[in-house]
C-alpha cells in the first residue's frame, strides 16, 4: 500500500544511510588522505593518474550497466534484492579502507572504486522505489525528506570525524597528525552506511510484479531494454526532461565538486573550506523541505525552473567573491537550494516513466547523472585556460543552466499520458 508511514520513513532513512559516504568519504576525507597518507613514497604522478583512471572506469562502468540491471530488476521484481547487494557492497569496501596502510595506494583505490560502483548502483534501485511507496500526491514530499535527510545524516557523522580529525585527543585518539582518525572514520562510514539500511532491508516491500529466475529475468531484461530504447522516441517529453536534466544538474555537480579548488585558487584556508561545507550540508536540511512546500504552491516544474534560476545567480555572484565570509554566503545560497533541485528533479521524472519499468528508467536517470560534471569541468577548465582566471570559469556554467531551463520549459505536462499510452502500443 502507497503512503505507508513506516515505509516512507524507512525508505528515507537510506539517504541518511548511504549520504555520510558522499561527504565523509568522497567530498573531503579520501582524496586529503590518498595523497597524504596512502600514496606516501610512491611517485605521485603515477598515483594520481591510477585514480583518475579508477574513478572514470568506474563511473563508465555505472552509467553503462545502470539501464541494464535496472531492466532486469523491473522484470523478476529484484529491485531491493540488488539495492541491498550493492549496499552492503559499498559499505563493506568502505569499511575495508580502515586496513590500508601507508604506501598501499593500489589497494586503496580498488577498494575506493568498488564502493563507488556500490553506492551508485544501490542509488539506481533505490530511487526506483520511490513510485511504489508514495502516490503522485506524496511523491514530492518524500523525496525531499530523503535529501533532507541524507544532508542532515551525512553532515551529523562528516562533523563528528571532522572534530575526531582536529582533537583526536578528545575522543582518547593518538595524536597522530589525524591519520588514526581519519581510518577510523572510514570504518564509521561502512558501519553507519549499513545500521540505517536496516529499516529498509525490513519494512519496505519489492513491488508487486512477476517473480521468475534471475536467468529468465536476465534474457527478458536485455529484450525489454532493446525495446525500450527503439521506443524512446514515443516519450518526447521524457526524453526532453532527462537532456535538460544533464545540462542543469552537469551545473550543480561542476559547483559541487569544484567549490574547494576554486576556493583554494582564490587562498582560502582548508579550515574555511570545512566550514563552507558543513553550512551547505545543513541549510540544505531544512531547505529540502521547505522547497517542497514552495513546489506545492507554484507546481514542481516552476519550482525547478527557479532553482536552475537561483544557481545563474550563484555562478555570478561567484564571479565577483573575494572574501571567506562571502565563501560562507554562497555556501548558504547552495543549500538553499542544491536539496531542492535534486529532490523535485527526481520525483518529477517518476510522473514522466511507465509503470512497471522504474529500475530501468531510473537506471537511464543514474546514468545521465553520472555522466553529468563531464561538460562543466571541462568547460570551466577551457575557460580558466583561455582566460587565465577561474572567474570566468565559473561565469561559463550559466551556459549550461541557461540550456537546461530552455529545454525543461518546452517540457508539456499536460501531454505526459498521451505520450506514455503511446509507448506502451509501441512496446506491445
Amino acid at each position: 500500500m502507497k503512503d505507508s508511514r513506516k515505509e516512507i520513513i524507512s525508505w528515507s532513512l537510506y539517504d541518511w544511510a548511504n549520504s555520510a559516504f558522499a561527504t565523509t568519504v568522497m567530498a573531503a576525507f579520501f582524496p586529503i588522505f590518498f595523497s597524504q597518507y596512502w600514496s606516501m613514497g610512491a611517485d605521485s604522478a603515477e598515483s594520481t593518474f591510477f585514480l583518475g583512471l579508477g574513478n572514470s572506469l568506474a563511473s563508465l562502468l555505472v552509467a553503462v550497466l545502470s539501464p541494464i540491471i535496472g531492466a532486469i530488476a523491473d522484470k523478476g521484481s529484484y529491485r531491493k534484492k540488488l539495492l541491498i547487494l550493492f549496499a552492503f557492497l559499498g559499505a563493506a569496501m568502505t569499511a575495508g579502507l580502515f586496513l590500508v596502510s601507508a604506501g598501499m595506494w593500489p589497494v586503496a583505490i580498488i577498494l575506493y572504486v568498488i564502493a563507488n560502483i556500490g553506492f551508485a548502483s544501490a542509488n539506481t534501485f533505490y530511487d526506483s522505489l520511490l513510485p511504489s511507496i508514495a502516490s503522485e500526491k506524496k511523491v514530492d514530499f518524500v523525496s525531499s525528506l530523503g535529501y533532507s535527510l541524507g544532508y542532515i545524516g551525512g553532515g551529523l557523522l562528516f562533523l563528528i570525524n571532522v572534530l575526531m580529525y582536529l582533537m583526536p585527543t578528545a575522543f582518547g585518539l593518538p595524536d597522530d597528525g589525524g591519520i588514526t582518525a581519519v581510518r577510523l572514520s572510514f570504518l564509521m562510514v561502512g558501519i553507519w552506511w549499513i545500521v540505517f539500511s536496516i529499516p529498509l532491508m525490513v519494512f519496505v516491500k519489492e513491488p508487486e510484479g512477476e517473480k521468475m529466475k534471475l536467468s529468465r529475468a536476465i534474457k527478458e531484461g536485455f529484450g525489454d531494454l532493446g525495446k525500450t530504447l527503439k521506443s524512446l522516441k514515443q516519450l518526447k517529453n521524457t526524453a526532453l526532461f532527462l537532456v535538460a536534466y544533464w545540462c542543469y544538474i552537469d551545473g550543480v555537480d561542476t559547483i559541487i565538486k569544484m567549490a574547494t579548488d576554486y576556493g583554494t585558487a582564490l587562498g582560502f584556508s582548508a579550515s574555511s573550506l570545512i566550514v563552507a561545507l558543513l553550512i551547505t550540508q545543513f541549510v540544505a536540511f531544512p531547505a529540502a523541505l521547505l522547497y517542497n512546500t514552495f513546489g506545492k504552491k507554484v507546481g514542481v516544474k516552476r519550482a525547478l525552473l527557479v532553482a536552475i534560476a537561483a544557481y545563474m545567480i550563484i555562478a555570478c555572484l561567484g564571479f565577483f567573491m573575494t572574501k571567506e565570509s562571502q565563501f560562507y554566503a554562497l555556501a548558504v545560497c547552495i543549500g538553499l537550494f542544491q536539496g531542492g533541485i535534486q529532490a523535485l528533479s527526481r520525483s518529477y521524472f517518476s510522473r514522466l516513466i511507465p509503470e512497471g519499468e522504474t529500475a530501468q528508467f531510473y537506471g537511464f536517470f543514474n546514468l545521465l547523472g553520472k555522466f553529468a560534471a563531464i561538460i562543466g569541468p571541462l568547460l570551466l577548465g577551457v575557460v580558466t585556460l583561455i582566460t587565465g582566471q577561474q572567474r570566468f570559469g565559473i561565469l561559463s556554467l550559466i551556459i549550461l543552466f541557461l540550456i537546461g531551463f530552455i529545454l525543461l520549459r518546452k517540457v508539456d505536462d499536460s501531454r505526459v499520458e498521451e505520450d506514455l499510452k503511446a509507448f506502451k502500443a509501441a512496446k506491445g
